[in-house]
């Protein structure tokens, strides 16, 4: 990774910032929010954004900007967890496929392709209508049917280091299997892996987004910045910020995971 190229890089040292900011934002939520974000004040329903309520009040007198800061907390967690165990499954299984090549690889390129064909957003909606939807179903969900891609890349990766010389000096040495992959391998190949866990968080927040928009995500009281918008709905005309603000939490957070993802990408000379 050329890290000059990479601060050279306008709009990725931009985006990194604002990402910086969003993640202290979301992890000082408790603090910085101004009031209990599921208070609910009948008295000042709707209430335009003002000294009292910087972001206004939505349909239930509760403070839109302590509700955005918690629903930006509980977006991002998920967002994160999705991409943690979609890189664990990924890595794995890609790993051990290209690595031990043969029937593995088949068994493990068949899987990947089978869940690829099962789109993301319909499976999140069959589970959230089965089971209770809380960030850890989510994450699980989404996690099983986003770990191909990493998969795929983490094997080619593998399929190209293990005829390498090192790779073939280490066996020679006596070292184990796993030890080649995991010690010697694996280790080469995060480059290509965290530009593409990047750019799955971005996916991933924006399938969350939609989820709860559709009802199918957070379920209330508890905020995230779809489950706002789609509470919104209803409201927009009279109280365009209830839909605003929630709306520009989540372009400006995508857009910056993908800022950063095409960034690192550069700096990476792929």
């Amino acid at each position: 990774m050329r890290w000059r190229v990479f601060l050279r890089n306008p709009l990725g040292a931009a985006s990194l910032l604002v990402l910086a900011a969003l993640a202290c934002a979301a992890l000082f939520a408790p603090q910085l929010s101004p009031a209990d974000p599921n208070a609910i004040n009948l008295r000042a329903m709707q209430q335009p954004p003002g000294e009292t309520n910087l972001l206004g009040t939505d349909n239930l007198g509760r403070d839109v900007l302590s509700r955005l800061l918690h629903a930006g907390r509980i977006s991002l967690s998920l967002a994160l967890m999705v991409t943690g165990l979609s890189l664990l499954i990924g890595c794995v299984m890609g790993a051990v496929a290209g690595y031990l090549r043969g029937w593995t690889d088949q068994i493990v390129s068949l899987l990947a392709d089978s869940t690829l064909s099962i789109p993301a957003l319909g499976l999140a909606m069959v589970a959230g209508s089965l089971l209770t939807t809380n960030v850890f179903t989510l994450a699980v969900v989404l996690a099983l049917v986003s770990w191909p891609v990493l998969a795929r890349i983490m094997r080619a990766q593998v399929l190209s280091l293990r005829e390498q010389a090192f790779s073939e000096a280490a066996q020679a040495l006596g070292a184990t299997r796993p030890r080649v992959l995991f010690r010697h391998i694996v280790p080469s190949t995060l480059t290509p892996l965290i530009v593409a866990a990047t750019l799955l968080v971005a996916n991933v927040l924006l399938v969350e987004s939609a989820l709860s928009f559709l009802g199918y995500g957070m379920q209330p009281p508890t905020p995230s910045w779809g489950g706002m918008l789609n509470e919104a709905q209803p409201y927009y005309r009279q109280s365009p910020w209830l839909a605003v603000y929630p709306g520009l939490a989540i372009t400006l957070t995508v857009a910056a995971f993908n800022f950063l993802g095409d960034a690192l990408r550069e700096a990476a000379g792929r």
